[in-house]
């Protein structure tokens, strides 16, 4: 660092049309840098010999199809001695330039998904990281080794200067040591996606992350240090040249400025995102923010931006809208707070807020070390006293509410977004795997955000009409019977779809579908029937009593009986759980009886939570291995999609959604009509949950592979329509779903589906899905 003094505006680049996603210092000219952005470019900017504190645009590259995300500068060498630029993108390709033309001298591909992140160490190394979740190294224009053992997106990669040694950071939590293509250390600690790293020296780096913090490690595994200020996400990490001090930019708005371990200084900027940063050989700060604005910032008096340029940062940022339910204000009682005088007393640290009252408006006012007084940061709507029926923006997203949440004293508050047209308990569930909070909480935070959200209502709900799948309404106990569309299962007498009471599609009725397809129907005599047949043959320890079976007759009874007031008792569940391990040549009528019985409110509250819950998904994955019965497998999956008829098992198989896909994705192989509807199912019931949340793109991810794999196995029309639905439920209001699904080839994949025309709704809903994906 150049010095004790503060930070203070250099100049303000309008540099980019969209976000502004990456920054680095040039290795050519002197004092030079290179944004990228989702406006699809990459400029080159030189600094201004007749102004001092200005910098002007020298280069302009262009290669990606989509958005750009991430920059890195390839040293000089012989062939190339001003040095590369390698930026990655949405695409999922990564260009590489040289200053002296616009198009890149080559691409790199290999890639599936986008490349978000890129590190260059020596010899012309490239490190990326992707959202397909690894890893590659790069030299040349060939892929030399892919890093796979994140289990989700890869965030942030960095070169350690001891030649051979990577890092990389994921939305799965973990840091990764990589050594010669091999993991060689995993690195726990943060609680959300790593989202940057920044080395320090040949033993030590930094780490940042989705759950405020900052960390930083000996390349040995050790945490030694867990630094808190920002208030929200944090996107990116620059070190100085000392090995000790750091600069952090984030979602609240800001950057700030590390020394000896403490935040020394906050600058906010007039923009929510601020994606990231550079120290530039003189020191100065470059912040790049979602208002398409380069902002430099500088310690040297020399440099300082003009009075009329400073003011007129500071009344844009007066100007900025603060919503107390998106940032650290609190809750804001308007007749609490003190008036102007309040501004007279000094802060005690930079960056300190305070509001203050101001007629009817609340005004929020930051200290500022550097110039002794406290500057305006924009006004605050929305308070608690307040009746305000704006939206809220959290995230890039509107919501109807952001609650605040406070879990450990001394860290920072938990943000829970929620829109009253979201489920809640799935909102509930999301929150709690986030943050890796016990699921025991399910009910309170769920019950929490319906007390908090009443008096906001939905429309009126749409009239009744046969579901394109069953040609019913989900079960729901007490309920009178109807007409169920179903045609004779070969198995148990019900549950294969009937085309018969589809109406021809004249608009797009088949997705998204979001309520979850069932498998309902059932001859109880027959299965009842059935089990007595077969305990009779069952070896003499493992043979039911009267009683047992008893029990199991009176639960089916319960749970198929939609007339019934009575409730499944603790007794016949537990009778039901123990006997569905019986051995695996008789088990399947009772595994038939689970299918039904998970649906029922009680028994899907009973298997599903808790740990209970992780045993019974444990036992329909062990039914599910490729040596197990084909019987049991279809079993298996009917009742794993059955157990989307709750919140609990909702909330089960979002938590073990990799682990239940994959497995079930691998029962694609086996020569099955029965086994590939059930997965095609169970896909169809997990993309239809994560219908509307574009930040589970992992998950559609998974969603996107495992129906696309399937597909090209699957012959069972019913199997095909229910994989179609998926993928449109999965693609719909999604633009990066989309592009994943078009990087996948799942155009040229399904388009010969586009022709069928018996039955006409695969053609339909076929051609439905193209539509979606041009």
């Amino acid at each position: 660092m150049s010095g004790s003094n503060s930070y203070r505006l250099r100049c303000s680049l309008a540099a980019h049309e969209m976000d502004v996603r990456g920054l680095a210092a040039a290795a050519y000219p002197d004092g030079a840098f290179v944004s990228v952005s989702r406006d699809r470019t990459a400029r080159v900017w030189v600094p201004n010999p007749s102004e001092n504190q200005v910098f002007t645009e020298m280069h302009c590259m262009n290669g990606h199809s989509d958005f750009v995300s991430c920059v890195c500068i390839i040293d000089p060498n012989e062939t190339y001695p001003r040095g590369l630029i390698a930026t990655g993108g949405h695409d999922n390709n990564i260009c590489v330039f040289s200053l002296d033309r616009p198009d890149p001298l080559f691409t790199l591909k290999g890639h599936k998904n986008t490349v978000c992140t890129l590190s260059a160490g020596k010899f012309g190394t490239i490190l990326s990281g992707s959202w397909d979740t690894t890893a590659k190294v790069w030299l040349g224009e060939k892929c030399m080794m892919t890093l796979q053992g994140h289990t989700a997106a890869v965030w942030a990669v960095v070169i350690l200067p001891e030649q051979g040694l990577m890092l990389s950071g994921s939305a799965d939590k973990t840091i990764k040591l990589w050594k010669a293509g091999h993991c060689e250390n995993t690195y726990t600690g943060h609680e959300d996606c790593v989202r940057g790293l920044a080395v320090i020296n040949e033993v030590e780096f930094l780490s940042c992350s989705n759950d405020a913090s900052i960390r930083r490690w000996m390349v040995t595994g050790e945490c030694v240090q867990v630094y808190y200020s920002h208030t929200n996400y944090i996107y990116s990490l620059a070190v100085f040249p000392n090995g000790q001090d750091f600069i952090s930019t984030g979602e609240d708005r800001t950057l700030r400025v590390w020394r000896k371990g403490e935040c020394s200084q906050t600058i906010r900027l007039p923009a929510q995102s601020v994606w990231c940063c550079c120290i530039l050989p003189d020191g100065d700060i470059a912040v790049g923010a979602s208002d398409g604005v380069i902002r430099v910032f500088t310690e040297s008096e020399e440099r300082v931006a003009s009075a009329q340029d400073l003011q007129a940062f500071e009344d844009e940022l007066s100007k900025a809208i603060i919503d107390p339910k998106t940032g650290d204000l609190g809750d804001i009682k308007i007749e609490d707070l003190p008036g102007r005088e309040h501004l007279n007393e000094p802060g005690n640290r930079d960056g300190q807020t305070r509001l203050i009252k101001e007629g009817s408006n609340v005004e929020a006012y930051q200290w500022s070390v550097s110039d002794g007084r406290w500057v305006k940061i924009g006004d605050v709507v929305g308070g608690s006293s307040q009746q305000n029926s704006k939206r809220v923006m959290y995230e890039g997203k509107e919501y109807d509410f952001v609650f605040s949440i406070d879990v450990n004293e001394g860290g920072p508050g938990l943000k829970l977004p929620y829109n009253v047209t979201d489920d809640p308990w799935l909102t509930a569930h999301n929150f709690l795997q986030k943050n890796e909070l016990s699921p025991m909480f399910l009910d309170q935070v769920a019950n929490f955000i319906i007390e908090n959200s009443k008096g906001h209502t939905l429309g009126p709900a749409p009239a009744t009409s046969t579901d394109p799948f069953t040609g019913a309404g989900r079960y729901i106990p007490g309920s009178g019977s109807g007409d169920q569309g179903f045609a004779a299962d070969p198995f148990t007498g019900g549950s294969a779809y009937s085309s018969s009471s589809l109406p021809k599609a004249t608009t797009n009725i088949f997705f998204p579908s979001t309520d979850g397809v069932m498998f309902e129907q059932a001859n109880s005599t027959q299965i009842l029937g059935k089990l007595r047949e077969l305990n009779n043959t069952a070896p003499a320890d493992r043979k039911l009593s009267d009683a047992a079976l008893d029990c199991l007759q009176k639960l089916l009874l319960v749970v198929t009986d939609l007339k019934s007031q009575e409730q499944p008792t603790a007794e016949q569940i537990n009778v039901l759980w123990r006997t569905s391990h019986w051995p695996e040549d008789i088990v399947f009528p009772v595994l038939d009886i689970l299918r039904l019985a998970v649906r029922h409110p009680e028994v899907n509250a009973q298997l599903c939570g808790g740990t209970e819950g992780a045993s019974l998904c444990n036992h329909l994955l062990g039914l599910m291995s490729p040596e197990s019965r084909p019987a049991n497998q279809m079993l298996a999956l009917r009742i794993l999609c059955n157990c989307f008829s709750g919140s609990h098992g909702r909330a089960l198989l979002l938590g073990h959604r990799d682990t239940v896909l994959s497995r079930a994705g691998d029962l694609r192989v086996v020569s099955n009509k029965n086994i590939h509807v059930a997965l095609a199912t169970l896909v169809l019931n997990y993309a239809g949950r994560l219908y509307g949340q574009p930040t589970e793109i992992e998950a559609k991810a998974q969603c996107l592979s495992v129906a696309s794999t399937a597909l090209e196995v699957v012959h069972d029309k019913e199997a095909v329509f229910r994989l179609l639905v998926a993928l449109g439920t999965t693609v719909a209001g999604d633009s990066t779903a989309k592009d994943l699904a078009r990087s996948l080839g799942v155009n040229s994949q399904i388009s010969k589906y586009a022709r069928v025309s018996d039955p006409a709704k695969v053609g339909e809903c076929c051609r439905l899905v193209l539509d979606e994906l041009q």
